[in-house]
């Protein structure tokens, strides 16, 4: 493991350079916020898919984290409740994005490149930012901690002509609520998944929790922490093409605290008797 990595991986959980501007996107027809650099033309945009039960106030710190390092980061707030549409979500997405790209923001000194797009989620927005990438092009997909969509994001990856990194786990990356290992062994070539150590995926979930009381997840500040250092690192590669941070879109590198994780090498296991998580219950009744 090189010493640059570990330092860069350091430099990266820090906050970065840039002043913060926080907006609101329901100016532009659109539920949700946008947290900006204070200035900047050309920049990159990250439309972020919150996950279920959650909204765009449960990833404040991730929102801003991205802001500060330059990136105009936008999070739909839509499709909040227990039986949400991902298909819905996903075209917030794109709409999110369309926003970012065609509007000047803040007092019109901010602007984002069209080339310059990523699609990223957690959970069920990770889904979401799969679906919306079927559909539109973009230079780089994230999905954190992904769980099972419908339309299935798994079946739309190898139509996907874009890398992607896809984060998960150790705690939960084989457990039904994930889908990170059908969703990489899909996605096939140049997509990279990785699984964090003694993380479980709902450790990055800001605020109160509505299920936290039948055991939906607590936060988790290092899983956090380390999963916004390895988005931008990525990012600063795939998106804006700084070649200082490749370790971050290699499969070969040694990262502190993650595991590079074949999806195709896999053991099959018996298959066990589970009990059907509450997301997937609520799918099955509204079916």
């Amino acid at each position: 493991m090189s010493a640059s990595v570990k330092s860069l991986l350091s430099t990266l959980t820090a906050r970065g350079p840039h002043q913060v501007l926080r907006g609101n996107l329901g100016i532009a027809g659109q539920p949700g916020v946008v947290y900006t650099p204070a200035k900047g033309l050309n920049l990159p945009a990250v439309a972020f898919g919150h996950g279920w039960l959650a909204g765009a106030g449960n990833y404040r710190r991730l929102l801003e984290h991205l802001a500060s390092w330059g990136y105009v980061a936008a999070a739909p707030d839509t499709e909040r409740g227990p039986i949400p549409s991902h298909l819905n979500l996903a075209t917030d997405l794109l709409t999110t994005l369309d926003i970012c790209a065609g509007v000047r923001l803040g007092v019109g000194d901010i602007s984002v490149h069209p080339k310059k797009l990523a699609l990223v989620g957690h959970g069920m927005g990770a889904g979401a930012a799969v679906i919306a990438a079927s559909q539109r092009e973009v230079a780089a997909v994230a999905a954190l901690f992904p769980s099972p969509t419908a339309p299935s994001a798994e079946a739309l990856a190898p139509n996907i002509d874009i890398p992607a990194l896809i984060l998960t786990g150790a705690e939960d990356k084989d457990s039904v609520s994930s889908n990170a290992i059908p969703l990489a062994a899909a996605w096939g070539e140049g997509t990279i998944l990785r699984s964090l150590d003694r993380a479980s995926h709902n450790g990055m979930v800001e605020g109160r929790r509505a299920l936290a009381a039948l055991g939906a997840g607590k936060h988790e500040p290092k899983t956090e922490r380390l999963t916004r250092a390895l988005l931008v690192g990525y990012l600063n590669y795939q998106v804006l093409g700084d070649k200082k941070y490749k370790p971050f879109a290699d499969p070969e590198a040694l990262i502190p605290h993650t595991q590079v994780v074949d999806p195709n090498a896999i053991d099959e296991e018996p298959e066990q008797p589970q009990k059907l998580p509450i997301l997937q219950l609520v799918q099955a009744l509204r079916k």
